[in-house]
């Protein structure tokens, strides 16, 4: 689906009974190029019949992971081989249940594929998607194994010392467990990934749900997952080291930058958002380009602020955005999220991005 037609859907939903002359006048185009697109969306299965039935309410699916992140912070410097006095917390964390936490906050309806194991960790997570309205229902619960978690301890000053994995339960998000979720896949208007699935479920995604795929390379160490289906992914959001990595450019000014574009645009993505830190955001399609600051704020925690930048981005792409209006989005979304001491602000919402996002 084009940017045009998400639009285009987007007003049909709002009103089934417009006319294909108020379309074209809405989007700036003839009322023969509003019929073409309609056509399209017909052929897609987005809308069926007289009126403009909309075969399927929009929902996004997130196929990613899940954690139960464990921390734990030492009083005083760490003495090796001892029990240190300090504070232990709980939290729950994972790319792909983040951005799906994000997504739900925003208002979008969210499906959420991923693996459980079958524990106490996994219902305490199942519990917060129940609150929040995200639909866990075709998620996989692997008996007797345990659901993804993430063991750190860290020194008196809050760096991290030591931390330990644990995240086999993802090897079960096969392509065949996906090929089951198939119908939930296609009907949807948007299919988000995180790198923390297996690199063959990733590719069975981009050669069998012929709909727009957002990626999220999450870490350098997860990234190569993505190199061989580049090509096929609407949206990536990098950071700087790994859109060198999927590049194969060192990113060191703007002209190297937008060599390092250049290359991922090539292999026939769509769009691409380059996260820069405290430098903002490089935003490229291949009509646009643009860098964006960062957006004004207090800084409490920048975990968990690219997860709520992705979150933006596709919520972005559900209300017809353009790609200058997407990455203003998407730095709103980071200053929303970094004035939390939590990992996802509460204070998120469609409402605040926007009014945020005015500020830029």
């Amino acid at each position: 689906m084009t940017q045009r037609e998400r639009q285009i859907l987007k007003w049909i939903e709002e009103n089934p009974l417009i006319s294909q002359q108020e379309l074209a006048d809405k989007a700036g185009i003839t009322r023969s190029s509003a019929a073409v697109h309609i056509s399209n969306l017909m052929k897609q299965g987005h809308i069926a019949g007289k009126g403009y039935i909309v075969r399927t309410a929009p929902y996004a699916v997130v196929v990613g992971g899940v954690n139960m992140d464990i921390g734990g912070r030492s009083h005083k410097a760490l003495v090796p081989a001892d029990s240190n006095p300090g504070q232990v917390r709980m939290s729950l964390g994972g790319v792909g249940r983040n951005i799906a936490h994000n997504l739900a906050l925003l208002g979008v309806d969210v499906r959420l594929l991923t693996a459980f194991g079958d524990d106490m960790n996994a219902q305490r997570i199942a519990a917060s998607c129940g609150e929040l309205g995200i639909d866990i229902s075709q998620c996989l619960t692997v008996p007797g194994a345990a659901t993804s978690t993430y063991l750190f301890i860290a020194d008196e000053q809050g760096d991290m010392a030591l931390a330990v994995s644990d995240m086999e339960i993802y090897d079960h998000v096969t392509p065949a467990f996906l090929a089951g979720r198939a119908r939930l896949l296609q009907n949807a208007q948007v299919i988000v990934v995180d790198t923390n699935i297996p690199p063959e479920s990733i590719a069975w995604l981009a050669e069998n749900v012929k709909l727009p795929i957002f990626a999220d390379p999450v870490s350098t160490a997860k990234a190569e997952k993505l190199r061989p289906v580049l090509g096929r992914l609407h949206t990536l959001k990098p950071n700087r080291l790994e859109a060198e990595l999927l590049s194969g450019v060192s990113i060191t000014d703007q002209e190297s930058l937008d060599r390092a574009v250049d290359a991922l645009l090539d292999t026939g993505l769509r769009r691409v958002f380059v996260s820069l830190g405290g430098d903002g955001v490089y935003a490229a399609d291949h009509q646009q380009r643009l860098h964006l600051p960062c957006c004004p704020g207090r800084m409490v925690n920048t975990t968990g602020c690219g997860d709520a930048a992705m979150a933006a981005i596709t919520w972005a792409y559900l209300e017809g955005t353009g790609l200058e209006g997407t990455a203003r989005a998407a730095m709103a979304a980071g200053a929303i999220a970094m004035e939390s001491g939590e990992t996802i602000n509460p204070d998120m919402s469609a409402r605040s991005l926007k009014a945020r996002a005015e500020q830029l």
